[in-house]
């Protein structure tokens, strides 16, 4: 279940950075972190902390809560 947490966060993450037409490499900038970890957290590699969460949804210009909105159906 985890895993498929993550993926399904991963999936977001990347339609919402496509929505908004961003590479990763911006995402990344604009929220300080890697490029590499945005990819490995896209990707559903990574198990991304609230704080890195908070600063990609700020770099989306997004709450938390409507970055995450999309997991309510995945993490049942």
């Amino acid at each position: 279940m985890n895993d498929l947490l993550l993926v399904a966060f991963g999936e977001a993450l990347r339609a919402k950075r496509k929505e908004r037409g961003l590479s990763q490499e911006e995402l990344a900038a604009r929220a300080s972190l890697d490029r590499s970890y945005v990819g490995g957290v896209e990707r559903g590699e990574r198990n991304i902390s609230l704080i890195n969460l908070n600063k990609l949804a700020r770099a989306l210009d997004l709450t938390l809560a409507e970055l995450l909105a999309d997991l309510r159906r995945t993490s049942r």
